[in-house]
């Protein structure tokens, strides 16, 4: 088992392996989704409510991985990825407007993804371990896709990149969405899954399998070391 047969849909059932993907570090960029403070606060479970502590409960896989191993696994590949001299980008969910007008709909309709985070506030920035660095590109968005309304798939050609290594979250959400839309413009992407996360294991594992060979090769870092010969 290796990813070139793991994560695979009714889709791609028996279909021949896919071939390594173009990972020469000139034409390679990595980037990191929306791991940011606001996703990270909790409150003291012990002031909730039964009904408040049964959704704390519920998240506390996430959080547990997020901090056992995506944000470990996130922050050591930015680290072989700096030592090789390969681009570190980053995006992130922020609106330029304190009150949020300038928002896409979706993060103005009630529900999980109503966001208020103005773009120089504590939540919106992304979380210390994996903060950038020096010039390295952030990207603000309003949108699910990192692409959309953005200046990203410009910023990547400029930079001569022709393949995504995507890591972030949440895996079923703006990872997925920025995926689509880089497959969409062209781009060879990579996803990792032990760098990515979803609001529970089952959505990050079945959105792997929703994505993987149509719009990017599912792997883990490991397995992404290996193929690029990163020490």
């Amino acid at each position: 088992m290796g990813w070139k047969t793991d994560f695979r849909s009714i889709y791609y059932d028996g279909a021949p392996e896919p071939d390594d993907p173009d990972l020469a570090p000139a034409t390679t960029a990595l980037l990191v989704i929306d791991v940011q403070n606001t996703y990270f606060v909790r409150s003291d479970r012990a002031t909730l409510s039964d009904a408040e502590q049964a959704r704390y409960d519920a998240w506390t896989p996430f959080h547990d991985r997020m901090h056992q191993t995506v944000i470990p696994k996130t922050a050591e590949v930015i680290e072989k990825f700096r030592a090789a001299g390969i681009e570190c980008l980053f995006a992130r969910i922020a609106c330029h407007t304190r009150d949020g007008r300038d928002r896409s709909l979706s993060q103005k309709l009630p529900g999980w993804n109503n966001l208020l985070l103005p773009k120089e506030e504590w939540p919106s920035q992304i979380v210390p371990e994996l903060a950038p660095v020096g010039d390295e590109v952030v990207v603000t968005k309003t949108t699910d896709s990192a692409l959309t309304g953005t200046n990203l798939r410009l910023i990547l050609t400029n930079l001569g990149i022709r393949t995504v290594v995507c890591a972030g979250i949440f895996t079923d959400q703006c990872v997925a969405s920025t995926v689509r839309s880089l497959a969409d413009e062209s781009f060879a992407v990579v996803v990792l899954e032990d760098c990515c996360a979803a609001g529970s294991h089952d959505l990050h594992l079945k959105e792997l399998e929703i994505i993987n060979m149509i719009y990017c090769n599912v792997m883990s870092s490991d397995e992404l070391f290996s193929l690029m010969r990163l020490p």
